[in-house]
């Protein structure tokens, strides 16, 4: 093994490392620090606490526009969606098979649906510009007020409400909040420096696109929060918590993680990440509420289903790597 793998793999490793817990540190903080001056917890929660989990891909698709590997920033993002459906609640699901509410089969999905076709849209000529990113963020910041508007017309009675504010720190000092709210700012894009650093490396030295390395290790390494909260929520039995995490994360991440790097710089688009890699993002997410859907009462992610979702999420990885090696 070279010297420069091992350098490019340990930059991998205390990338996403630094990463997570920074952008943990991060939200923590934030939201201790808007709960100390009198910012509702429901409001934090749905605001803060819910960014938190797609931070890591923010920052590291921001990081890689900037530094001009856009087939890295967009196939973080997409990858992203696709291992949140394919294996988080594959995995989850079969820890704990998840019921799905109708009102979430009813409107998050078709949310998540219209915000598809918008980033297919200014996808469709293989180049997002600063506008394309504009049209992205503005959507994005719609989505956060609809989503404070109906978290509050719902109020904390609702089991997913109640849970994100009750994940809102409520004992913690202002200036620890402020220290840890700092460490975070700073953490997190260092962090995401290295593990652009680490990524591209490690894209030169195997032989293959900067696309397949961020749709594969990458996209799997700034997902593990998105796992962690999964996992957390399923064994809690806080189902409708488990599955709006990952369908809001996928917004987050085609509304903020794409607009925000289109705004930052103009992304060129890899012909095969539109025309292979988005389609497979339609199709998971078209599978999974075909596989959650019941005509009658609360859908339904089974075990069964589950392993579904996950075989496919390893045929899809089998694909790109294999595809990627063979050219």
């Amino acid at each position: 093994m070279s010297t420069t793998l091992v350098i490019a793999l340990l930059e991998l490793t205390a990338g996403f490392v630094l990463l997570i817990w920074a952008a943990d540190r991060l939200v923590t903080g934030a939201s201790a620090l808007a709960r100390n001056f009198g910012v509702p917890p429901l409001i934090v929660g749905l605001t803060i606490v819910g960014f938190g989990t797609s931070a890591p891909e923010m920052l590291v698709s921001a990081l890689a526009a900037l530094d001009g590997h856009p087939s890295l920033a967009i196939g973080n993002a997409i990858g992203s969606n696709v291992a949140n459906i394919g294996l988080i609640l594959g995995l989850t699901a079969m820890i704990y098979p998840l019921k799905v509410e109708r009102i979430t089969l009813k409107r998050e999905f078709p949310i998540l649906g219209v915000i598809m076709l918008i980033t297919l849209a200014v996808m469709a000529d293989l180049y997002m510009s600063r506008v394309d990113g504009i049209v992205l963020a503005s959507c994005l910041l719609l989505l956060i007020g609809g989503m404070v508007w109906l978290g509050l017309s719902r109020g904390e009675n609702d089991p997913a409400n109640h849970a994100l504010a009750e994940s809102v720190p409520d004992d913690m000092s202002t200036s620890k909040a402020t220290l840890w709210t700092l460490v975070g700012l700073v953490l997190l894009p260092l962090s995401a420096h290295i593990l652009v650093n680490g990524a591209v490396t490690l894209a030169l030295i195997v032989g293959v696109s900067e696309a397949v390395v961020g749709l594969t290790i990458v996209a799997l390494g700034t997902s593990l929060p998105e796992l962690a909260a999964a996992a957390a929520s399923a064994l809690k039995k806080e189902d409708d918590l488990a599955i709006g995490n990952i369908l809001g994360s996928n917004m987050f991440n085609l509304l903020g993680v794409l607009g925000i790097a289109a705004l930052l710089h103009p992304l060129v688009i890899e012909p095969v990440l539109f025309y292979r890699d988005l389609s497979v993002m339609f199709l998971f997410t078209l599978v999974l509420f075909v596989l959650a859907w019941r005509r009658r009462g609360p859908g339904l992610i089974s075990r069964p289903a589950a392993i579904a979702l996950f075989v496919s999420y390893l045929a899809y990885q089998a694909v790109v790597i294999t595809n990627a090696l063979g050219s």
